[in-house]
This record gives structure tokens, sequence and C-alpha cells, in this order.
């Protein structure tokens, strides 16, 4: 070999030394924990999630936890805490931040905050308009300071549990448990259907439409014109953390339907419990081990199949079925990078604020400014988007994005009511009429900041 190769080899030879000895995140092993806290509140707090409750709780279906998930790839450390709440104001999310910045160093945009969004779930927002206007209907102030020191310690025992994991995503498809209640008649004008009988329910339909949807669709009742359904995501998202030698760490779910499934038992409706996504993480963490996550998708306008006791537990299982027989088949790597960031984001509100809705706000102020958080975890996106996001929205984001995995986490890190798309406010209906402040072009806004910041990480 020629001197001035040979010359050239070792000097090559060198400087990948160099790299490898001075960058070893390059090359990291990615560690990982899971935690959970119970954080059922005392029976006698208010609940929120329906304005016609008239009284307190009064009892306990099952147990609210809050669990974390920690992950570092030896150059960066996020984690994601999601509880069994309706929602997770931007207070709670500030607060819950700040300590876990002071205990372990996360930066708050590393840090995700979420709710599996149970309608059964404690009072938390003191802006809140849900139940009648009696001194009783107030937020428990010492349960919510415990609450906050129980999330933010969830994610420093995630944190100090880490250790060497494997990561994998999968995606999976659940068309059967849910369907989009914003319906329209033959002359296109919108009814909300937020439940169907029985008989009805036993009619449904699911279609895939040429244009790539999914819908769920049913035949009238009898002597009733039919109406036409919107689209649903059927998308279970399933994220696998797994040790060296393959045992379940945890595991994260993704999926959008409201969790409403028990309303219609009336025994429950004034007991708090974590609804269907607490069966599903139950029955999850039970078969398969680990810590079980759940995160909403693109939810607003997406409502369970059938309601009460038994549906509860059946879409409960459903769910949870497709979770443990996607767990067996993912492919995880040990090698991944991981990034965090957010933006905030600026919304228009109405002129005339909605009389029952979530939170307070100035006739003076004409915006409200909240935030969109990205987390990606080697070629998945977890991207945090505040409010009940309507189905539309999401999908959007998704067909746009052009990415192959985008997990949508709705009603992270504050609450802000619906957040609709412009077609929505020109048809009516609950959601975009008194379900949010919000004033028509607040969705679009949203979508194009949320793919601008897909694009920048």
């Amino acid at each position: 070999m020629p001197k001035r190769y040979d010359n050239t080899l070792r000097f090559m030879t060198s400087v990948l030394i160099t790299v490898c000895y001075f960058c070893p995140a390059a090359f990291a092993v990615v560690k990982g924990g899971c935690a959970k806290v119970n954080i059922t509140p005392p029976v006698g707090v208010w609940l929120s999630g329906y304005g016609s409750r008239d009284k307190p709780s009064d009892g306990i279906a099952d147990e609210l936890f809050a669990r974390a998930l920690v992950l570092d790839d030896g150059n960066d450390t996020i984690a994601i805490v999601c509880s069994d709440l309706l929602w997770v104001p931007m207070e709670i999310t500030d607060k819950i931040r700040k300590t876990v910045k002071d205990r372990i160093g996360l930066e708050e945009q590393n840090v995700l905050v979420c709710a599996t969004h149970t309608h059964f779930g404690p009072k938390l927002s003191f802006g809140t308009r849900m139940g009648p206007d009696v001194p009783e209907n107030t937020v428990d102030e010492s349960y919510v300071e415990t609450l906050v020191k129980k999330m933010s310690s969830a994610v420093v025992t995630a944190y100090k549990k880490r250790k060497e994991v494997k990561l994998g995503v999968v995606k999976g498809d659940i068309s059967e448990i849910a369907f989009n209640r914003r319906t329209r008649k033959a002359d296109g004008s919108l009814v909300m259907t937020f439940s169907v009988s029985d008989q009805v329910a036993s009619t449904r339909r699911i279609q895939k439409e040429a244009d790539g949807l999914t819908k769920v669709t049913f035949s009238p009742e009898p002597n009733q014109p039919p109406l036409a359904f919107g689209p649903i995501d059927p998308d279970a998202w399933i994220f696998r953390i797994e040790d060296m030698e393959g045992q379940l760490v945890g595991s994260l779910v993704n999926y959008a339907c409201h969790p409403v499934s028990g309303s219609a038992f009336s025994d429950w409706f004034y007991s708090i419990s974590a609804e269907y996504p607490g069966e599903t993480t139950r029955i999850v963490e039970q078969v398969e081990g680990g810590i079980c996550l759940f995160t909403l998708g693109a939810a607003g306008n997406m409502v369970p199949l059938q309601r009460g006791r038994q549906a509860r537990f059946q879409m409960g299982k459903a769910l949870a079925g497709e979770v443990i027989r996607r767990l067996q088949f993912v492919s995880t790597s040990g090698q991944v990078d991981i990034k965090a960031m957010k933006t905030p984001l600026e919304l228009p509100l109405k002129q005339d604020p909605s009389l029952d809705r979530i939170f307070e706000i100035s006739k003076e102020k004409d915006s409200l400014v909240t935030e969109i958080q990205i987390i990606k975890i080697g070629d998945l996106y977890v991207l945090g988007l505040p409010g009940e996001i309507l189905v539309e929205i999401g999908l959007e984001i998704k067909q746009k994005a052009g990415l192959k995995n985008v997990m949508i986490v709705s009603l992270s890190n504050d609450a802000i009511g619906y957040v609709c798309h412009s077609q929505a406010y020109d048809e009516g209906g609950y959601e975009p009429v008194s379900g949010t402040n919000l004033a028509k072009g607040a969705g679009e806004i949203m979508i194009k900041q949320a793919l601008e910041l897909l694009g920048r990480i």
C-alpha cells in the first residue's frame, strides 16, 4: 500500500475513534422507567364531566391512578405523565413541571402532562362552570395540592427506576367501539347523536372510504330518516418498553373515543371511576405486566358504540385485547434518539363567551395563549395538543404531516375546551357553539402550527 494511502487510512481511523469516544450518545443505549401512584380523591369531592350532576360524589367504582414514563437516550430525557382525570389545567401542569425540574432537572419542554378524560374524575379548575351554582360546588384545594405532589412523584420515581430498555411502536386498528356523534340529515343539517339504541347499534357497518377515511354507520330507527355519519380514527397506537431480557417494563396506548361509556349506568353517575381507559390499563398490566399508560387521541366528537355497566367493561376489554395482541409482535431497538420541543399557541376567542364551558374569559381579551408540544422517540412523533380536539383536525394533521408514526395526544398540558375546524362552526352543534370559547379559525391555526413544529423537529 502506498505510504500516502496508509497515512490517510490511519488518519480516518483515528477520527472515527475520537468521534466514538467523545460522542457516546450516538451509540448510547436508551434507559427507561415507569411508575404509577394512586390519586383517588376522597368521596364527597365534586366531579367533572357532566353539568347535570347536582351533588358531590357518593362512592368509588374503581380507583384513579397517575402513570409516568421516563426515557433517556444519554443526551436527552423526556417524561410523559398521564392521569385518570377529565383534564389537567395549565396551572397544575406548570406546578408539576416546576417540581420535576427542581428534583431531577428536566426542562419544561421535556415533560408532557395529560389526562385520560374520564368523566368521573374530580373537579380541578376554579374557573370551571360545571354543575349547579351552589357554594358547595367547588374544588378541593387540599386534594389538588396532593395531586400535584403525587403526579410529580410518579415522574421522579420513574426516573429513578431507569434501566436499559428497548423500544418499539406498532399501530393497531379498532373500529368497532366508537362512532362520530356529529351526524347529518339528508338536507345537510347537523344533528348531535350522542348515543344510539341497542337496536340501531346492532346494525353497525364499518366502511373504508375511497379517500382512506373510516366511517362507522348505522341503519335508522323504524320510521326515522337515515343519518350520515362522519369519520372516526380507528388507530390504536401501542408503544412497548421492554428490558434487555424482553420483559415488559411498560406500555403506552393511544386511542380516540370519549370515556363516557359508563354514563348510562345510573349507580355510577356520582361515583369516582377511571372509565374504560382504567379497565384497559388494568387488564394490560394484569396480563402483560409492567405499567400501562393510556393517552387520548383526537376524540372531541368520538363516542362509545353503547353505554352502561356492561358496555364500559366490554369497551375496556376490546381495546385491551387489541393492545395485548399487538404487544406480542413489536420490533424493538435499544438505540433510539429522543428529542422534545414546545411552542406557544395563540388562538382567537369568541366575542360572546359560551355560558356553560370550562373556563372563564374576560370580554376584553380576544385571544388565548396555550402551547403545542412534540416528543420524538426514534421514528415515533408524540404530538401533545391542548383541549378536546375534533377528529377531523387530528386526521388532517396525520394526513399532511407526511410521517409514518404520528400519535396525537389531546388534553395535553392545558384545558381549553373543544377545538373545532371551521366547517363545524358553519354547521353548528354542541362543540363549536356551547362547547368552546374559541372562535372560528382556531382549528386551522392549530393544524398549521402543529405541522410547523413537526417539521422543525
